[in-house]
């Protein structure tokens, strides 16, 4: 889709130079494991709060999805351009930029009758095309601001953000792939809409089936509280021996794939698959929901059971190599923030389990609908009641993100 300046980012692009430029700068510059490592405050930073809040609102019931959303939304603005912009630039467009971006994502995610009559788009009968364009050219101008502001503030070792690396790429010049100032700042809304929208998702989902199946969340704490125990937070190096925590996030993504039919894909050249004839340039749609449920290849396939994860015939890891299981999707389209995603996931569900008891709020139930649209999200917000379960109020505290990791 190009939304901004009639640039396609790097998830809609079509395969060439300028896609594999985009995917590597994207890659390369922000989303390998170094670069993770190295933008861990940012995280840190963001759960703490979260902590911190719940922690001020406890016995109340919280809206999960929005809680989510704030986390991703932090984490992933704190990557593109904490650095770079100052915290006055960031409050002085802050609000709406969060507005504009829970606006785009609500629709980017509503079926429309163009999906299904192409033929029916030019009349907009939904209104969505207008509605969208006027929300993207608000974007724009926010991202148009942020890119001046960094660039008065020039860049400098502590400056280096993604935002900063993409403006020197852009001074460099690369005769091959140009990066312009469109192409980047569609890079920029790709990274906001996606990365964000997915993930906290995907953790709407994962609290679900914790309130769903209560004995997970005893089962999780009882892990937590060996690897970590009472005393500390949750830090990121404590996820790799949380064993039953990732086995739990990989069959959240098994059963709730975030992009049920993957993007679309397009054949460069007639082929037959399956003893179908698939057309070039035809759009193409996997549908992952599906797959990931085939009872010939999952035993009990609609049952939520994280232990499946832990055998040793059911080791299946998401990069993209199985495909009975590959949530992120695979090929050199496998989705780019996958190690963001994974890191996210687990640290946002460990805290969350690690440092409160979940409850229904009294005399509801919990809706496990789900509404139907590119991301498939809950059809009724998630609704529930944190108790905090540790002892020291510090470890509520939002200070703790001044102290050394």
């Amino acid at each position: 889709m190009a939304l901004l300046s009639g640039v396609h980012g790097m998830g809609w692009a079509p395969y060439g130079a300028q896609w594999r430029m985009l995917r590597r700068v994207c890659m390369g510059e922000m989303l390998s494991s170094s670069k993770l490592d190295i933008s861990y405050d940012f995280r840190r930073s963001a759960v703490l709060e979260m902590v911190a809040e719940l922690h001020g609102g406890a016995g109340a019931p919280i809206n999960v999805g929005k809680v989510m959303f704030v986390v991703m939304y932090k984490v992933i603005t704190g990557l593109l351009w904490g650095r770079s912009v100052s915290d006055e630039e960031k409050h002085q467009v802050g609000d709406e930029f969060q507005q504009v971006v829970e606006y785009l994502t609500g629709v980017f995610c509503k079926p429309d009758v163009s999906d299904f009559f192409p033929v029916l788009a030019p009349f907009d009968l939904g209104v969505i095309f207008r509605q969208t364009k006027k929300a993207g050219v608000r974007l724009e101008q926010i991202l148009d601001y942020l890119i001046n502001e960094s660039q008065k503030r020039g860049n400098t070792e502590r400056t280096r953000d993604f935002l900063q690396i993409l403006l020197k790429i852009q001074e460099s010049g690369d005769p091959k792939a140009p990066l312009s100032r469109s192409h980047f700042k569609s890079l920029l809304m790709d990274l906001v809409l996606a990365g964000n929208d997915t993930t906290w998702t995907t953790m709407e989902w994962a609290m679900t089936e914790v309130m769903k199946h209560p004995e997970v969340m005893k089962k999780a704490q009882e892990e937590l509280d060996k690897v970590v125990g009472k005393n500390h937070p949750v830090e990121e190096t404590h996820l790799a021996h949380l064993h039953y925590v990732n086995a739990f996030v990989k069959e959240v993504l098994r059963l709730h794939p975030v992009v049920p039919l993957m993007l679309p894909r397009t054949p460069s050249q007639s082929t037959t698959l399956g003893g179908f004839m698939v057309p070039k340039a035809s759009r193409v749609l996997v549908n992952m929901w599906a797959i990931q449920r085939d009872p010939a290849a999952w035993e009990s396939p609609e049952k939520f059971r994280p232990e499946r994860f832990l055998t040793a015939t059911g080791k299946r890891e998401f990069t993209g190599n199985d495909f009975h299981y590959f949530p992120f999707g695979s090929g050199r389209r496998i989705c780019p923030g996958m190690a963001l995603a994974e890191r996210m996931l687990m640290y946002v569900m460990a805290t969350l389990l690690h440092s409160f008891d979940w409850k229904l709020p009294e005399g509801t139930e919990l809706d496990v609908c789900e509404k139907f649209g590119i991301v498939l999200k809950k059809a009724k917000p998630l609704m529930a009641v944190p108790t905090p379960r540790l002892s020291d109020p510090e470890l509520y505290s939002r200070n703790l993100g001044n102290q050394t990791c």
